[in-house]
């Protein structure tokens, strides 16, 4: 019994050292198996037949010699596939008896792609097919659009590609105030008439409400405007010196007054979220328009009699001067004005270069104009031209043609640097002035279309502009 069982147990460790080394052998021979071979191993179709590539129902023959240098990645992938779950990772389906791999993709893209793969010619965007669509399809096959389209089509690309980036930059924006809103709508529910106050008060559109009180704000604004500039008439001051001043232009301001603090404390008091209220740009402006005139109002009625508080009167003047900033309210009910201050916003950059080359001009052009019209002067008859700085404004009324007259050259050299100055200017001007026309238009289709999805578009030409 015991020398069977060791047979058996020698029968059974052989043929374990039998099936161990064939084991090795297979994987030794696996491990030097082609590409090729392997697919055979796994099912893999292995002839030599063309690859038929289906694309949008367009078919193209491919020879596999063809695909080794082929510049399409993604097709010449294809040939060193080693099995089938390679395969469909690079296409949507694969017919092994027709050797056929099918691709649900743009036709024309591709055969745009073969093309510039067969003769190396750079391509040039379809008219047909959005710019950024068209850039997608060539990097799904392998190819980067700076390299292979033609200069204008990649300048045209990247003009495209940066407003679709302040489109999603707004949209971001736009999608992080919706979340913020919904996450303090969680914690605290919103009562629904609480919710519709907020639209009236906000959304000069969203109602007839809405556009009634729209209305009457940008009436109060108009009123106390004309009053401001009304009272710097000579007669108004001379109706005031004389103590004969109209009361009622005093209760007019007063109840303009009481209106706009009435409308910003109920702005205040329905805010989502109080801390950030004044820090949004509309707030702040309705903050800085009133705050003046209570200040002057304080100061009034401290009374006259010290030096102190009559040296106040030139406080109380420039406060009186700074309600003009009650025009800049309109910016809530105007798209116009919006746009304004977005695109000031975005071109920051545009607007320092411009003052850049304006001062270093300006500072060039006023030392040569120091230089000709007195440097040179032995008499001393150029006044005007006396120091650099009062050449500078000689410069910048020259180099935007407004030529004020106030003072000119007299020289015939200096006559020569007065032309070349307001050359210059014009050149220099406009330089920077089509970057800041195409973001203007663009932040102006922006926030029409954020009015448009949000309702908010006022109905009258007296809250908007139009589009022409």
């Amino acid at each position: 019994m015991t020398k069977g069982k060791s047979v058996r147990g020698h029968l059974g460790a052989g043929a374990g050292l039998h099936l161990l080394s064939r084991g090795l052998l297979q994987a030794a021979v696996v491990s030097s198996l082609s590409p090729a071979e392997l697919l055979a191993l796994s099912g893999v179709s292995t002839d030599h037949r063309d690859l038929i590539i289906n694309v949008g129902g367009a078919r193209y023959s491919l020879g596999r010699d063809a695909l080794r240098d082929f510049p399409l990645g993604r097709v010449r992938r294809l040939r060193d596939c080693v099995s089938e779950a390679e395969v469909l990772e690079l296409c949507d389906d694969w017919d092994r008896d027709s050797n056929e791999y099918f691709f649900d993709r743009h036709a024309d893209s591709f055969r745009a792609a073969v093309g510039y793969a067969r003769h190396g010619r750079r391509l040039r965007l379809l008219p047909h097919m959005c710019e950024l669509s068209f850039r997608g399809e060539l990097a799904y096959w392998g190819l980067d659009s700076h390299a292979c389209l033609e200069p204008c089509c990649v300048k045209r690309l990247d003009e495209r590609m940066a407003e679709c980036a302040f489109g999603a930059a707004a949209a971001d924006a736009e999608r992080q105030e919706a979340a913020e809103a919904a996450a303090a709508a969680a914690r605290s529910p919103t009562p629904p008439w609480l919710e519709r106050m907020r639209r009236t008060f906000e959304e000069p559109g969203s109602s007839v409400p809405a556009h009634i009180l729209a209305a009457v704000s940008v009436l109060f604004v108009l009123v106390s405007v004309g009053l401001l500039c009304a009272s710097t008439l000579p007669e108004w001051k001379a109706s005031e010196r004389a103590g004969s001043a109209d009361d009622n232009s005093r209760i007019i301001e007063a109840v303009c007054m009481g209106w706009f603090t009435a409308e910003c404390i109920v702005r205040f008091l329905i805010a989502r979220d109080r801390l950030r209220f004044f820090r949004q740009p509309l707030n702040a402006i309705d903050v800085l328009a009133i705050s003046p005139y209570y200040v002057a109002v304080a100061l009034a009625s401290a009374g006259a009699d010290t030096p102190q508080l009559q040296r106040a009167g030139v406080t109380l003047r420039v406060l009186r001067m700074l309600r003009i900033f009650w025009l800049l309210k309109l910016a809530r009910h105007s798209v116009g004005l919006q746009t304004l201050g977005l695109t000031l916003r975005r071109c920051y950059r545009e607007m320092g270069m411009l003052l850049m080359f304006v001062a270093v001009a300006m500072a060039i052009f006023a030392a040569l104009a120091q230089l000709l019209e007195a440097g040179l002067d032995v008499d001393g008859h150029a006044s005007d031209f006396a120091s650099i700085p009062a050449s500078c404004w000689w410069v910048i009324i020259s180099m935007t043609t407004v030529g004020y007259g106030d003072m000119f050259p007299m020289t015939v050299p200096g006559r020569v640097l007065g032309g070349a100055c307001v050359v210059s200017g014009i050149v220099l001007l406009a330089l920077p002035i089509t970057f800041i026309y195409h973001s203007f238009v663009q932040c102006y289709g922006e926030l029409r279309l954020r009015a448009t999805r949000s309702g908010r578009i006022p109905p009258s030409p007296l809250f908007m502009d139009t589009d022409g």
